[in-house]
């Protein structure tokens, strides 16, 4: 079997496309035939070494959290699936193996993949579905008709917020590169800004939340933005961001947390047609290395980056 895996902690050049032999399902594990796999910016920063006090010094490691796939092997007291099962879900971010023929992971990480998705469709699903939930549902607590500014609208995250802000009911203005703002104008969003541009100061005190996905908001620029009793809510893990929402009103973190439940209705919004999660880019797995390496060095695509088994 082959899969993308590093051998220490590094840049791109770390990744290889090695043959390895992917243990038994233990205890509550499955494993799955992948047939695609979305990247994420984590994805390369565990490589990178971002979180190696928690992650050890234990090689070679995989990579990739977020697949779909077919269910080829349960471990002991797995009751939920079955072989031949079609599901999608995320491996553990300290066993990261998504990029891999063959995946192992907890059956409590996956749900049943609805039929009417396909498994890239899949695939692109959950860490921004989760991400993005949690950050405007749960950490916002969004309600109909406030109005919210999303920060980095082109991106996978983005994408989802704008869809769940747009199902919520909410006024959904949006910040993109320039080759982005024809297809956001396309959407009837309130207003759709620039990032080459100042923010306009008649937006000034204009928006209950600002989601900053891209990361490019200074604090004094969020609190420009927001009303009165309005906040800001960050999602990239720096310690500016963290240390605001500890000391700040104006500002909250969110992270993307594991949650089926979570899961389960991102997939319900993509079945419906109310979550649409563009890809932008494909790879084959012999290929990903270069769609890896690209992303990493900040080539940007419109939506989410699939590795492809077939």
């Amino acid at each position: 079997m082959q899969r993308i895996q590093y051998r220490q902690y590094g840049g791109p050049d770390a990744m290889r496309l090695e043959t390895y032999t992917p243990p038994l399902p233990r205890r509550g594990e499955i494993r799955i035939r992948v047939k695609a796999a979305s990247v994420n910016p984590l994805d390369w920063q565990l490589r990178q070494g971002f979180m190696k006090f928690v992650m050890g010094n234990h090689f070679p490691r995989g990579m990739g959290m977020d697949l779909a796939g077919i269910v080829e092997a349960i471990g002991p007291e797995v009751k939920v699936f079955s072989v031949g099962d079609e599901v999608l879900g995320q491996t553990p971010m300290n066993n990261q193996n998504a990029f891999s023929e063959l995946a192992v992971t907890k059956a409590d990480l996956v749900i049943p993949k609805p039929c009417s998705l396909s498994f890239t469709a899949a695939a692109a699903l959950p860490s921004v579905g989760l991400i993005a939930w949690r950050a405007l549902v749960v950490v916002a607590e969004l309600k109909e008709g406030q109005s919210v500014l999303i920060n980095g609208a082109s991106g996978g995250v983005g994408q989802a917020a704008l869809a769940i802000a747009e199902t919520v009911g909410c006024v959904v203005s949006a910040r993109v590169g320039t080759t982005s703002m024809r297809e956001m104008e396309n959407r009837g969003l309130a207003f759709v800004l620039d990032y080459n541009q100042p923010i306009p100061t008649h937006l000034r005190h204009s928006f209950d939340v600002v989601l900053d996905c891209h990361g490019s908001l200074t604090a004094k620029e969020e609190e420009s933005l927001i009303r009165s009793g309005g906040f800001a809510v960050d999602i990239v893990p720096n310690v500016g961001n963290l240390l605001r929402s500890l000391i700040s009103p104006k500002h909250r973190f969110a992270r993307g947390a594991p949650s089926n439940d979570i899961l389960l209705k991102v997939a319900d919004l993509a079945v419906a047609g109310k979550f649409p999660l563009p890809v932008g880019r494909t790879a084959h797995l012999f290929d990903a290395i270069a769609m890896i390496r690209d992303l990493e060095a900040g080539k940007r695509v419109a939506g989410k980056a699939v590795i492809v088994m077939d």
